[in-house]
């Protein structure tokens, strides 16, 4: 049986979920999940994807903010040629213990998953407490995830997929002044800047020739 800290994905955060007000930094390559992107647009499975963040502890769970560089490939929207190039993309994330601390009694909990858990002192008067009344942004903006059964790790495998593929760019061009492709035959302008072909305007060519005729008779 796979243990949580076996995952690819999975970091430590025992140390830092103790209590709140706790931090700790985290600066690691991880492998891009799958399902990121397709061949036009996206991030290949493996490849090393750089994370620089800072996991912080409040009162009700885990905050993880950074930013991920994600490797991606695309083809140029003008020209159609390959483009490998890295984004930075930020991200916030949430990770909520993964059962409810009682407010005011020191009993036990049952969280359904690692089992018991003895709810030491009043939680109510701690949080009274200015130095530690630490609550959970409540901008929607922040992905929220599960903790790895125990507690004791996070698993950023889904929070990198997410990231990435919602953070893929729409439109890449290879460079800002990409010419792209010409419209008569498809070669690269990049290639060739003075590429070009002689265009005949043939919509007056019947005109043409029954002047060329009425001139003749003339003659």
């Amino acid at each position: 049986m796979a243990r949580p800290e076996d995952s690819r994905w999975a970091i430590a955060v025992g140390q830092v979920s103790t209590r709140p007000g706790q931090s700790d930094s985290v600066n690691r390559t991880f492998p891009a999940p799958s399902g990121i992107g397709d061949e036009v647009v996206g991030v290949n499975q493996g490849d090393e994807v750089p994370v620089n963040g800072s996991i912080d502890s409040i009162t009700d769970g885990l905050v993880f903010t950074g930013t991920m560089k994600a490797p991606v490939h695309a083809e140029c929207t003008r020209c159609l040629g390959p483009v490998n190039r890295t984004w930075d993309m930020p991200f916030t994330a949430f990770f909520p213990y993964d059962f409810t601390i009682a407010a005011t009694r020191g009993d036990e909990i049952d969280d359904g998953k690692t089992g018991k858990h003895k709810v030491r002192g009043n939680s109510a008067d701690r949080m009274k407490d200015e130095e530690t009344e630490i609550f959970a942004d409540e901008d929607e903006s922040e992905d929220i995830y599960p903790f790895v059964e125990g507690g004791a790790f996070i698993d950023i495998e889904a929070l990198l997929r997410d990231t990435m593929a919602e953070g893929l760019p729409l439109q890449v061009l290879c460079r800002p002044d990409c010419k792209g492709l010409c419209p008569q035959c498809g070669a690269n302008l990049n290639d060739d800047p003075d590429h070009h072909h002689e265009v005949i305007d043939d919509r007056f060519a019947a005109l043409a020739e029954l002047k060329e005729q009425l001139e003749r008779k003339q003659n």
